[in-house]
């Protein structure tokens, strides 16, 4: 059974987070600091979420087909859902084909170490956020 029940869902749950990330003070800095545009593309549900990090502010848009990105991850929900959790190895997701990435691999390699911290995070923001059904 799937976690999310439709793209409003990933949109507040996944999309709702992000909007924390881009504001963490370390988090975030490492990812302006990364000047990357980014676009995780979602199924089952489909959602686009695109994080550019070029501007400061960072700013996170929804299903935006204009914005071209360096770096593209296409997954399922479900699967982001479980790498938010840090139970899913970006690696071994990529070579299962879980995770598809477009772009410089070593520039979201490099990424990993800055939002490690993310991953405490998560359960916390779920259960602020009254999302208790998706604890993993």
């Amino acid at each position: 059974m799937p976690y999310f029940q439709n793209a409003d869902q990933v949109k507040a749950v996944i999309g709702g987070f992000f909007s924390q990330l881009i504001v963490h003070p370390t988090i975030g800095k490492s990812l302006r600091d990364s000047k990357l545009v980014l676009k995780f593309i979602y199924d089952e549900p489909s959602l686009t979420i695109t994080a550019d990090c070029s501007q400061d502010p960072i700013v996170v848009t929804f299903d935006d087909p204009d914005k071209k990105a360096e770096i593209e991850m296409s997954m399922k929900a479900d699967i982001a859902h479980q790498f938010w959790f840090g139970k899913l190895n970006l690696l071994t997701a990529l070579t299962r084909r879980q995770m598809v990435a477009k772009g410089p691999i070593p520039k979201i390699l490099k990424l990993l170490p800055a939002i490690k911290p993310a991953y405490a995070l998560y359960p916390e923001y779920l259960a602020a956020g009254g999302h208790k059904e998706l604890m993993l």
